[in-house]
């Protein structure tokens, strides 16, 4: 039996998000589809003049890719898909091997807004990158992904606290250290066991970037297999996405009005102020230098902007059923029923009526259903790039969501069908039609 146009979208990202345990996997997953499709790496230190074509830059844990139509005026607006590839978890500390009472431990630090709880008794490899020793001085990165159940943060017996269904509190230095062994704390031992992994030479690692994932593998619930149950949802669902519709734009049938731009940022959940964060200038540097390749002027980098649109797609809240009085009561989206768009008045989201208007246009053209989200006014509301974008470009933004339960948990969930759904809507919003 054929399988429908949703379940092969899904399959299809659940392979993604196996292979991306870190944003530098998430980067290379993006990159491997990319390249696939035509599109080429350009570095920093190439000469772009007259890049053309499908084009990409990755720059550690962010990628901003785009695809220029043949013959399109250097004015030519951009349709800016702007997402982020990291996820909360635990990260690896510099000086990682640590213990207590015949125990060997794993020193993290707690990266995002982590409920703790949910790391609790689970199965965790290791993944991320290492930095290490090159030719003529200069370092090269590695990637590292150890599927294994190699540590685990374990739970304290009810026996012992006998008022944990009262609340659990854990002490974020004390309660998170994983275990891994017995005996005394080795040093180096990490650093030996991940080299192996990767195949390199302990003595050639200069420093890491390394943090936990679970190793349960993604897959799908429920009594009709109509969700999706995975790590990093949040906000891999919508790189994903992003990346399908990039390629569906440059590789179709109609040729895209716009020059199409993908914008995978690093550090979302830590407030994008980095080198690789929405708040660097790296999306407005590459866009630039891009169109100046092409020969275009300051003023054909005005009008480009100037029609410009930007959906910044990120993880967006079902209404939980047994907290249904945290939401909205006017406004309580659910699984299958489309992405939602995102409203704040107060610009923790950037949607305005244009952009509702954008987003509803391209829903109707792509089939797609959509659902609007508003916070709770007694809640606070979360936030994404999507500010933080429309105020360095000034341009028309709109947020939007896949919606689901258990966000920046272990293991979060969502619908099978509004994956597919929120890639065949920004399709649309990147051609034009």
């Amino acid at each position: 039996m054929t399988p429908a146009p949703h379940r092969s979208h899904t399959d299809d990202l659940l392979a993604f998000i196996a292979a991306s345990p870190s944003p530098y996997h998430v980067v290379a997953s993006a990159a491997q589809r990319l390249e696939k499709a035509g599109f080429r790496e350009l570095r920093g230190t190439d000469d772009w003049t007259g890049a053309t074509g499908g084009c990409f830059v990755t720059r550690a844990g962010a990628l901003i890719a785009w695809y220029v139509p043949e013959d399109a005026p250097a004015h030519t607006p951009f349709r800016i898909v702007g997402t982020h590839t990291d996820s909360p978890n635990l990260r690896v500390k510099p000086a990682p091997d640590t213990g207590t009472a015949g125990w060997r431990q794993i020193g993290v630090e707690i990266y995002g807004g982590v409920p703790l709880n949910t790391w609790l008794d689970r199965d965790l490899g290791i993944s991320g990158r290492l930095a290490l020793r090159g030719p003529d001085g200069v370092p090269r990165n590695r990637l590292v992904q150890i599927d294994e159940p190699l540590l685990r943060v374990p739970q304290l017996a009810i026996h012992l606290d006998r008022t944990v269904n009262e609340g659990v509190a854990l002490d974020r230095q004390r309660h998170i250290a994983p275990i891994w062994a017995l005996g005394e704390p080795r040093e180096g031992e990490l650093l030996r066991r991940v080299a192996s992994a990767a195949g390199e030479d302990p003595a050639d690692v200069l420093a890491w970037d390394l943090m936990l994932h679970d190793v349960q593998p993604p897959g799908y619930l429920g009594v009709e297999r109509e969700f999706v149950v995975a790590s990093r949802l949040d906000n891999q669902v919508s790189v994903h996405a992003g990346v399908t519709a990039l390629v569906d734009a440059a590789t179709g049938q109609t040729r895209p009005s716009y020059v199409p731009v993908l914008a995978a940022f690093d550090h979302e959940e830590v407030g994008s102020g980095s080198e690789t964060g929405a708040q660097s200038p790296l999306l407005e540097r590459v866009l630039s230098r891009s169109l100046a390749a092409r020969g275009g002027s300051e003023e054909d980098w005005s009008r480009a902007l100037a029609g410009a649109f930007c959906v910044s797609a990120d993880m967006a809240h079902a209404v939980h059923p047994n907290y249904a009085e945290r939401h909205d009561p006017d406004h309580r989206p659910l699984p299958n029923g489309g992405p939602t768009v995102k409203v704040n008045v107060n610009q923790r989201y950037a949607t305005d009526s244009t952009g509702i208007a954008v987003l509803t246009a391209a829903a109707e053209r792509a089939g797609a259903p959509w659902q609007p989200f508003v916070s709770n006014n007694a809640m606070p509301c979360g936030t994404s790039i999507g500010p933080l974008t429309a105020a360095r470009l000034g341009v028309t933004t709109v947020d939007v969501g896949v919606p689901g339960l258990s966000m920046h948990s272990a293991r979060e969930m969502c619908g099978v069908r509004d994956p597919g759904h929120l890639a065949a809507i920004l399709t649309t919003i990147m051609v034009g039609e």
